[in-house]
């Protein structure tokens, strides 16, 4: 029975910057921009609207539009796009109206959803000349492991750009797959509805799935080859700066942009090396306005199951949140409209196991406590298992951050 048969059934240097707006800028260590190493353990604390204001995270001044070209000429930017949605990079348009002077301040030399720039282009530069790549999407197959390494080599900064660069996102979750790649390709030409469909009409008896390499007259065609592990960013190369969600907020692409250009206009040094932008010191529970009254719960549900509460926490109301396992940053965006965080903007720094973290945080809510010991141990495994998915609910972005990153089989002995 395959995977799909189953779930059917059930702090650093500040980088070097090559290009001469920056050559005279002292590489000092500049104050991180829109980031901290967030604390755990205060997401339950009495809250009031000043304390949820002040959890905020606010969008960087940006004052007038770019005033043109920078003082020693326009720099080199490269967007690429791996393994993701797409949603990542249309996110980026979220300067507003400075999206029509950014073309003032670069030359976009790659964004293959916008402009038509080529590998063989990026090929030919020099190392270094491209100032800032921003590179979305995890690593998939052999095309993304080749881009990404060489705009590595080609830039003077990396930006790992939303939650699938940062933490592997929903694609890595393809990690959960016991055979790998090719269970994957097998179920996808052969066994859903319209592909069995479409090999029996036209292959019956030899089924065919696309081939890396193709002999034809015209010359040899090729594929990306798939892998079977889908890695982060920066567990191909190395990345500079980071900027989690799905995708990203406009408040942290303020700030990605304010760094930007007031290097290149105003000679003020970046934020160190490995900095998180667009991050807070606290969890998202601490940035949700709901009130927490630390309800037991004794049954699971799904929003559409309830009439939510506008006002009460999610997790009081039975329903799973990753809030209490999840830095702040997108200003609790999802639950102030009734749905529960899904995780994507990660771990706090605290733990490395979100999804540990999270089932920690929902465990606790049982009631399983000595003075309130109203629950079996069945009926704590009857709860849990109202969750139809649990790795992917606790796992749905951060799978390739993971302490095991993939599925393992656990074999028998005597």
């Amino acid at each position: 029975m395959s995977f799909f048969d189953r779930f059917r059934n059930k702090s650093k240097e500040a980088p070097k910057v090559a290009v001469k707006a920056a050559k005279d800028v002292k590489q000092a260590v500049a104050k991180p921009i829109a980031s901290a190493k967030p604390k755990t353990g205060a997401a339950c604390a009495e809250k009031t609207p000043e304390s949820i204001q002040a959890a905020q995270l606010k969008a960087a001044d940006l004052g007038a539009l770019l005033p043109g070209a920078p003082p020693n000429g326009k720099i080199n930017l490269a967007i690429y796009w791996a393994a993701a949605c797409g949603g990542c990079d249309v996110s980026l348009l979220d300067v507003n109206e400075r999206i029509l002077t950014i073309g003032d301040m670069a030359n976009i030399v790659m964004w293959p959803i916008a402009a038509d720039g080529k590998e063989h282009d990026i090929a030919e530069m020099k190392d270094g000349e491209i100032t800032v790549s921003i590179i979305s999407g995890a690593v998939r197959n052999s095309e993304n492991e080749h881009m990404v390494k060489l705009l590595r080599k080609k830039s003077a900064i990396v930006v790992c750009y939303g939650t699938c660069a940062c933490f592997g996102g929903s694609p890595a979750l393809a990690n959960l797959v016991p055979g790998g790649k090719d269970e994957i390709l097998d179920y996808v030409y052969k066994k859903t509805p319209t592909t069995a469909n479409f090999q029996a009409d036209y292959h019956a008896g030899s089924p065919v799935i696309p081939q890396t390499e193709f002999g034809a007259p015209e010359g040899k065609l090729t594929l990306p080859v798939l892998y079977d592990t889908v890695k982060t960013l920066d567990q191909v190369i190395d990345v500079d700066y980071y900027i989690p969600g799905c995708p990203p907020l406009q408040e942290s692409i303020s700030h990605l942009l304010k760094a930007v250009a007031d290097l290149l206009y105003n000679g003020v040094a970046l934020p160190p090396k490995g900095t998180v932008v667009g991050i807070v010191t606290k969890t998202l529970c601490e940035q949700c306005p709901r009130r927490k009254e630390h309800r037991r719960i004794t049954k699971i549900v799904e929003p559409h199951q309830i009439d939510v509460d506008p006002d009460l926490c999610l997790m009081d109301q039975g329903t799973l949140c990753l809030g209490p396992a999840t830095v702040g940053g997108c200003n609790a965006r999802c639950t102030r409209v009734g749905q529960p965080c899904r995780g994507c903007y990660g771990p706090t720094a605290a733990v490395q196991e979100q999804g540990a973290s999270a089932l920690t945080a929902i465990a606790s809510m049982f009631p399983v406590l000595d003075d309130d010991a109203t629950i079996e141990e069945e009926a704590i495994v009857d709860i849990m298992s109202t969750v139809k998915d649990p790795l992917g609910y606790f796992y749905a972005f951060t799978m390739g951050k993971s302490l095991i990153k993939r599925s393992v089989s656990e074999k028998g002995g005597k």
